[in-house]
């Protein structure tokens, strides 16, 4: 990546744009709802059953002026939902900014890994264990989704709802390749924890993006 460009990307008034959709929001507490995507490249945190892999090299996506996404998404949804890759990876602040003078609802998707950078309407906290959130990021959480790929998954879920804010929804959601076996354990664990709620991937099934 050219220099000065690197330096465009680092300031977040541009940003390595891996894709862009408008589609129905799929998991968690919004699930059903209308929604334009946009999904930065971008990520170190190393899911091995991450199902967008082909986010995680920055360097193949095109660097992307914020002005030409925040266009694309006014005309699709007033619900935009910035996802990745990790978009904390980037400075959101000038994107969020933008999104929020033109009246938009901006939702983020994070693992929380990183600095909170950015304005947002709905924080979708997704934590995983090879690269903790940090302690802002708990705070602020309005979800806690927490992937199921093992009966491991319990036990960090509970470490992790102990350390999010009081209102925050707490939710189970079973890894794709793993929901035959793990979501009949997730229904009886939220039966006996009605703390906790169930997320599905809703669109997988629906087969949208």
């Amino acid at each position: 990546m050219k220099e000065n460009i690197q330096e465009l990307v680092n300031q977040g008034v541009m940003l390595p744009l891996m894709e862009e959709f408008y589609t129905i929001q799929g998991e968690g507490f919004h699930k059903g709802t209308a929604a334009y995507f946009i999904r930065v490249g971008g990520c170190d945190v190393g899911c091995h059953w991450c199902d967008v892999k082909e986010s995680w090299n920055a360097e193949i996506h095109p660097p992307t002026a914020i002005e030409d996404i925040v266009a694309n998404a006014e005309k699709h949804s007033k619900t935009i939902v910035i996802t990745g890759g990790e978009p904390l990876t980037w400075n959101m602040t000038p994107l969020t900014n933008m999104l929020k003078s033109r009246g938009l609802q901006i939702h983020i998707e994070t693992s929380g890994a990183y600095k909170l950078t950015g304005t947002w309407d709905w924080v979708c906290l997704s934590p995983k264990k090879m690269k903790l959130p940090t302690k802002e990021v708990y705070r602020v959480a309005n979800e806690l989704k927490v992937i199921v790929f093992n009966k491991d998954d319990f036990r960090f879920a509970e470490e992790q709802a102990a350390k999010v804010n009081d209102d925050c929804i707490l939710y189970l959601q079973p890894e794709w390749s793993k929901r035959e076996k793990m979501s009949p354990l997730i229904v009886d664990y939220v039966m006996k924890n009605p703390k906790w709620k169930v997320s599905l991937q809703t669109h997988k099934y629906l087969d949208i993006p």
